[in-house]
C-alpha cells in the first residue's frame, strides 16, 4: 500500500454520543406514533423534529469525532494479492487474498491533512473540482476528507467509466484534478483489472511531455496516478517514472513523517471560511435512464443525511460496518462513510470491487457487526454461503447455513427494491436481524424514507420504512402533482427538506424538471424533488415503493406492476433473479417479459429461442446434475400464486442484467433488448 499503519486499540470510549444514538434509537418509535403518524388520512407525512440538524461544516463535525474517537478504528480497506486460481488446492477461507491497511480517527485526519496541504501546493483551491475515480480503499477515503478540508467539491467517478465518459465529465464540470487508479478493479474478479492507460493517453495524448495539455478538458491542470499495478500482475502499466504528465499518488506524501510531527499538520485553513450550505459534493445520479446529470450536495445535506442514517440504524462506536457498495456512489459514500463517520463507527472496505469472498471473509476476519448491501450483492453472498463444499469455519458452521456468526446483526439494503423472499433469507442465513432498508434518490442526498430495527417485521420486509428526520413525503397524482392522493393509493412520491439537493451542475432546465418550489396556504415555500417512483402510503405512515411509474406495464388498460410479478418469481427454488418489463404487444398494447437468471444449480431447458439468446447473453450451455427449468414452468409458477393477466408472455433467459453503478438494473435497455428479440432482429 501507499501508506500503511499499526493496527489501531480497539478500546471503546464511552461517550455522550453512545448514550443519545441508543435513546434516540429507543424513542423514535414512540415519538412518531405521538406526532401523529398513525391514522394518516392523505399520503403526506413529515418526520421527526428530534435529534436536531448538524450546524457544522463536514471538517469541523469530523473535528469534533477526532477529539472523542481519536484512537478508534475508522477506516480498515483490503486489496486483493491473491487470485484465487492460483492455490487451487488451498481451502476458500485459508487463502491469502488482500493486504489490509487501517487507520484510527487520529491517523485519518492526520493522513487527510497531509493530503490536504499537499493538493494545495498542486493549486487546489476553495471551489475546484477534484474529480476522483477509485475503488473503495484507503487512498479515497483519506482524499475524501482531505478536499472537504479544503472547500474544494468532490467528484467521485465510476472506475468503469471509459474515457469518452470521463472526458465529458471533467469537462462539464471544469475539473482542475483528477485522481484515478492505474488499473481498474473489476467486481468478481480480484487482480485481474482494466488497464487505465488507454483511457489518460484519450485524455493526454502525450503522457511524456511533462505538461498537462488536455485538448478536450481545457480546465484540467494535474492528473494524479494511484499505482495499484502491483494488485494486477496480469495487467499492463508502465511505470509512473516514465510518464512526466502524470503526478505519482505516493508524491504527495513526500516529508509526511516530518509533516505529521507539526501542529501546522492538524490545521488546514480554506482559502475563505467555509460554510455549511456550501456545494461540498457532486454526484452523478447513476442513471436508470441513459442521461446521467450532476446533482450538487451541500455540508448540511450530506452530513445530516449520514448522521440521521446511522442513528435511525443505531450505530454506535463498537461497531464494523462492510461496506461493498462503491464510494463513488451515495450509498457507500453517505449510506456508509458519512454515516459511520458521524457515529465514530468503523467502516470495512473488503476490496476495491465487490467480490462476495472478500465480504464474507471481511465479516469473519473482523467481526464485523454489520453488512451493506443491494440485492444482487447479497444474492452472491448468499450463493457463496450455499455453495458449502469449500467454506468451513470461520464461516459458516460445517453443518448448517443457519448458523452465520452472531456478531453480524446491522446492515442496510438498499439501491433497489428488496423483495421480501431475500429479506427473509438474509434475516435467517446471515443473522442480520436489524436489516433496515433505505429509500431516495441522489437528487435528495439520498435517503428520504428508511425502516429501523423496531418496525414491525412485515414493515420491514414489505416498505422502505417512514419518513425521516426534518423530512417531508408525499404522493401525489402523477397527472397533477397539486393533488395528494388518500392514503393506500398509488401515485408519485415527492420529498422536501435540508436534504434537497441545490441543482443540477449547469443544467438550469433539468433542475427545474425535478426541483419544485411550492407553495402552500399560509404562504410558506417548500421546494419539491419528486422521484419518479411510484408509491403509496399507509395510515401509519409507511412507504411502499411500487415501481418506478415509466415502468408501468399497461396491458389492454389494465394497470400491471411489475415488482409484483418479481416478487412472485423471486421465491421460485431454481431462479436467483428477475426483472420484469413491459414489451409492445400488438392485441393489448404491452404484454409482460421477464428476463431470468437461474441459480447456479439450475439451468434453462433448451430450445425455446436458445440459440440467439446464448449469443446475446452468454448463455450457459448444459451441464451435468442441473435441475432444468422451461419457460412454461416459469408461467406456470406465476399463473399459480397470482392471477393469470400477470403471467409472462415472454421469458427471457439471461446470465447477467445491464446496470447502473448502484447495482439498479437498467430497465430501458432490458426493453430495447426485448424489442428486438420479439421482432427477430436478436
Amino acid at each position: 500500500m501507499i501508506f500503511q499503519f499499526p493496527p489501531s486499540r480497539h478500546t471503546l470510549i464511552p461517550g455522550l454520543l453512545l448514550r443519545q444514538t441508543r435513546t434516540w434509537h429507543r424513542l423514535e418509535p414512540r415519538r412518531q406514533a405521538a406526532r401523529g403518524f398513525s391514522g394518516l388520512t392523505a399520503s403526506i407525512s413529515q418526520g421527526p423534529t428530534e435529534p436536531p440538524l448538524l450546524s457544522y461544516t463536514i471538517p469541523e463535525h469530523f473535528s469534533l469525532i477526532v477529539s472523542q474517537f481519536g484512537d478508534h478504528p475508522a477506516v480498515i480497506s483490503r486489496t486483493p494479492t491473491t487470485t484465487r486460481d492460483a492455490l487451487p488446492h488451498t481451502p476458500l477461507h485459508q487463502l491469502p487474498l488482500a493486504a489490509e491497511t487501517a487507520l484510527t480517527f487520529e491517523m485519518l485526519d492526520l493522513v487527510s491533512n497531509s493530503l490536504a496541504h499537499s493538493l494545495r501546493s498542486l493549486g487546489v483551491k476553495k471551489g475546484d473540482r477534484v474529480a476522483v475515480s477509485l475503488g473503495n480503499c484507503a487512498e479515497y477515503a483519506s482524499l475524501t476528507y482531505a478536499v472537504f478540508k479544503l472547500g474544494a467539491i468532490l467528484v467521485p467517478l465510476n472506475p468503469g467509466f471509459n474515457a469518452k465518459q470521463v472526458t465529458a465529465a471533467l469537462d462539464h464540470l471544469g475539473a482542475k484534478v483528477l485522481i484515478i487508479g492505474a488499473v481498474t478493479d473489476l467486481a468478481y474478479k480480484p487482480c485481474r483489472g482494466r488497464s487505465n492507460l488507454p483511457l489518460l493517453q484519450a485524455i493526454l495524448p502525450d503522457l511524456n511531455s511533462g505538461s498537462v495539455e488536455a485538448p478536450h478538458v481545457p480546465s484540467l491542470e494535474k492528473v494524479i496516478v494511484v499505482d495499484n499495478s502491483g494488485s494486477h500482475p496480469l495487467v499492463d502499466f508502465p511505470a509512473l517514472e516514465s510518464c512526466r504528465s502524470l503526478t505519482p499518488f505516493a508524491s504527495l506524501f513526500e516529508g509526511f513523517s516530518t509533516r505529521a510531527s507539526s501542529q501546522a499538520s492538524r490545521v488546514v485553513t480554506p482559502d475563505s471560511p467555509l460554510s455549511p450550505s456550501e456545494i461540498v459534493n457532486i454526484q452523478f445520479t447513476s442513471g436508470t435512464t441513459s442521461q446521467p446529470k450532476a446533482a450538487m450536495l451541500s455540508h448540511t445535506s450530506i452530513l445530516n443525511n449520514g448522521a440521521l442514517i446511522g442513528h435511525r440504524m443505531g450505530l454506535n462506536p463498537s461497531d464494523r460496518i462492510i461496506c461493498p457498495p462503491p464510494l463513488f456512489h451515495c450509498f457507500g459514500a453517505i449510506l456508509g462513510y458519512m454515516a459511520t463517520a458521524t457515529n465514530a463507527s468503523a467502516i470495512l472496505f473488503p476490496s476495491p470491487a465487490f467480490d462476495p469472498l472478500a465480504s464474507i471473509k471481511m465479516v469473519a476476519d473482523h467481526r464485523g457487526t454489520g453488512l451493506y448491501g443491494v440485492a444482487t450483492m447479497f444474492v452472491a453472498m448468499l450463493e457463496l454461503v450455499a455453495a458449502q463444499g469449500n467454506l468451513v469455519e470461520p464461516f459458516i458452521s460445517p453443518t448448517s447455513i443457519t448458523t452465520f456468526p452472531r456478531h453480524l446483526r446491522k446492515g442496510i439494503a438498499a439501491g433497489s427494491s428488496v423483495p421480501e423472499s431475500l429479506m427473509r433469507r438474509l434475516y435467517k442465513i446471515l443473522g442480520l436481524e436489524d436489516l433496515v432498508i433505505c429509500y431516495g434518490m441522489t437528487e435528495t442526498s439520498p435517503v428520504s424514507c428508511m425502516t429501523t430495527p423496531t418496525d414491525p417485521f412485515e414493515k420491514r420486509t414489505a416498505s422502505v420504512g417512514r419518513v425521516m428526520p426534518h423530512t417531508k413525503v408525499k404522493v401525489v397524482d402523477p397527472s397533477d402533482r397539486t393533488k395528494i392522493l388518500p392514503v393506500g393509493e398509488r401515485g408519485e412520491l415527492a420529498a422536501a427538506g435540508y436534504l434537497v439537493m441545490e441543482g443540477y451542475w449547469g443544467d438550469e432546465q433539468k433542475t427545474r424538471e425535478v426541483r419544485i418550489p411550492e407553495t402552500d396556504e399560509e404562504g410558506v415555500e417548500t421546494i419539491w424533488v419528486y422521484s419518479g417512483d411510484e408509491a403509496r402510503m399507509d395510515p401509519d405512515g409507511y412507504v411502499e415503493i411500487t415501481g418506478r411509474i415509466k415502468d408501468l406495464i399497461i396491458r389492454g388498460g389494465e394497470n400491471i406492476h411489475p415488482l409484483e410479478i418479481e416478487n412472485c418469481l423471486f421465491q421460485h427454488p431454481l431462479i436467483a433473479e428477475v426483472s420484469v418489463v413491459g414489451v409492445p404487444d400488438e392485441r393489448y398494447g404491452e404484454s409482460v417479459g421477464a428476463f431470468v437468471i437461474l441459480h447456479k444449480d439450475a439451468e434453462a431447458m433448451k430450445g425455446e429461442d436458445w440459440g440467439q439468446m446464448s449469443l446475446k447473453f452468454g448463455a450457459k450451455g448444459a451441464g451435468e446434475g442441473k435441475k432444468l427449468l422451461s419457460k412454461n414452468s416459469v408461467r406456470d409458477w406465476v399463473r399459480t400464486h397470482l392471477s393469470s393477466h400477470l403471467v409472462p408472455k415472454h421469458v427471457f433467459w439471461i446470465d447477467e442484467y445491464p446496470k447502473t453503478a448502484s447495482g439498479k438494473i437498467q430497465k430501458y435497455k432490458l426493453r430495447d433488448m426485448a424489442k428486438e428479440i420479439v421482432a427477430g432482429r436478436l
